[in-house]
């Protein structure tokens, strides 16, 4: 089993999880982040002030896949979130040691 972690843009969210969803992927985990790369953040003007803001929002999206879903999953991800633009995001896979059921205390099968 695979962990993906995807740096998305946030409006490319419901997109994303459609397309998970369509392959199988039966959970997902959505948290809203801040963060920057290339695009260093950009410089507003507000009420005659000027400031840098660095952090852009992002939503940071975490599934677990088995190995056969990998591919497709990563592929989906990549068709839905890409703009092509500066700021569209990361893929980071994580191969798995273990997942462990809170409830029941009974381990996946990895």
């Amino acid at each position: 089993m695979k962990r993906i972690d995807a740096i998305i843009r946030p409006g490319k969210l419901d997109e994303v999880k459609d397309a998970l969803g369509a392959l199988g992927v039966t959970g997902l985990t959505a948290v809203e982040a801040k963060g920057f790369g290339r695009q260093k953040g950009h410089t507003e003007v507000y009420r005659g002030a000027e400031y840098k803001i660095d952090f852009q929002p992002k939503t940071m999206v975490t599934i677990v896949v088995s190995d056969e879903l990998l591919e497709p999953a990563i592929a989906a991800l990549l068709k839905t979130a890409r703009t092509g633009a500066i700021g569209d995001g990361k893929l980071f896979i994580t191969a798995l040691q273990d997942v462990i059921r809170i409830r029941t205390g009974e381990h996946q099968a990895i």
